[in-house]
């Protein structure tokens, strides 16, 4: 693996133009000296020790939420954060889609499946768990969790920033550049973590007021991207025909980032919609559990009544709990 230069730094610095995007460059174009690399590797490390210290004293955790956090989020982060998909990612808007769908959606996701927040309040000590728990309960925190709240912002921000200059700045600026990228993963969070989140979080809808707003997403990523695919102007202005790659047609490539967001929008939000569904299904069947043990002890009680009045020399043992 080497340490490679952001293909459109180089065009700008007048070296040579980068080689045509493949399969390969994401696996030789790895850059792993920066700093979301590094957040990465402590994130992961300091959920392995929750993880452990959870063992240590014997307690269960599920190993699909440790899957979830560390393989399908950090590591789908990770995937267009440090590898060719970043480095090319102000060279094709297509490869920069991609990276968009991933950082606002699909990490997202599944770091909301990992239950981190849950794994902390396990494993830290009282006072900073009252500390976390006062944050989670926090009248910011109810305000930019309250769904309603999250979905405007997830659905405000690409329309901004694909449709004012803020783009053009992004593909100029560095620093600017891998703020974006912070607020894709945040704004994602906040959206995804209240409606399919493990995590107890403030604004918990039920599960139908869920499905509705998941449903009621999909519309604007399928505008969104055929605005883009149709547009006659150019999304950050001369930026890509200024590069001069001559195996690159900048309108091309902006159809096909188009359609990236539209069917990639789809396609993420179908499967969000199964796991919700999942979810609750699942809660139905514990919920259903609860009603039939309550039940139970219930007749169990009324039987010993009617036995001690019709017998009340009779020994009635208590029936064990289903538990």
């Amino acid at each position: 693996m080497q340490l490679a230069e952001t293909p459109s730094s180089a065009v700008a610095a007048g070296d040579t133009v980068p080689p045509p995007f493949s399969a390969a460059q994401i696996f030789t174009e790895i850059r792993l000296t920066s700093l979301i690399a590094l957040f990465l590797l402590v994130a992961a490390a300091v959920y392995l020790y929750g993880v452990y210290r959870l063992k240590q004293r014997g307690d269960h955790w599920a190993p699909g939420r440790t899957a979830a956090f560390l393989a399908g989020g950090l590591g789908s982060i990770a995937a267009v954060s440090v590898t060719g998909i970043e480095a090319y990612d102000t060279t094709l808007i297509s490869v920069h889609m991609v990276q968009h769908m991933v950082l606002s959606m699909v990490g997202p996701i599944f770091l909301a499946l990992g239950a981190p927040v849950t794994l902390a309040l396990r494993t830290l000590p009282v006072q900073h768990r009252k500390r976390l728990l006062a944050v989670l309960h926090s009248g910011v925190v109810r305000v930019v969790t309250f769904p309603l709240v999250a979905f405007g912002i997830f659905i405000a921000n690409p329309f901004v920033l694909y449709f004012t200059d803020l783009y053009r700045a992004t593909l100029e600026h560095a620093w600017l550049h891998e703020f974006i990228h912070v607020h894709f993963i945040v704004t994602g969070c906040l959206f995804f973590w209240p409606l399919l989140g493990l995590d107890p979080l403030p604004n918990r809808w039920p599960y139908p007021a869920r499905a509705l707003l998941m449903v009621l997403s999909v519309p604007f990523h399928t505008v969104l991207g055929l605005t883009i695919m149709q547009s006659t102007t150019l999304l950050g202005g001369d930026w890509y025909p200024n590069l001069h790659l001559t195996w690159m047609d900048p309108k091309a490539d902006q159809v096909t980032a188009g359609g990236i967001l539209w069917a990639g929008g789809e396609i993420v939000s179908v499967t969000m919609l199964g796991i919700l569904v999942l979810q609750w299904i699942r809660q139905s069947e514990r919920e259903a559990k609860r009603i039939d043990r309550a039940l139970d002890r219930a007749e169990a009680e009324d039987q010993a009544t009617a036995t001690k009045i019709t017998n009340p020399t009779a020994t009635v043992r208590p029936q064990p709990d289903a538990d």
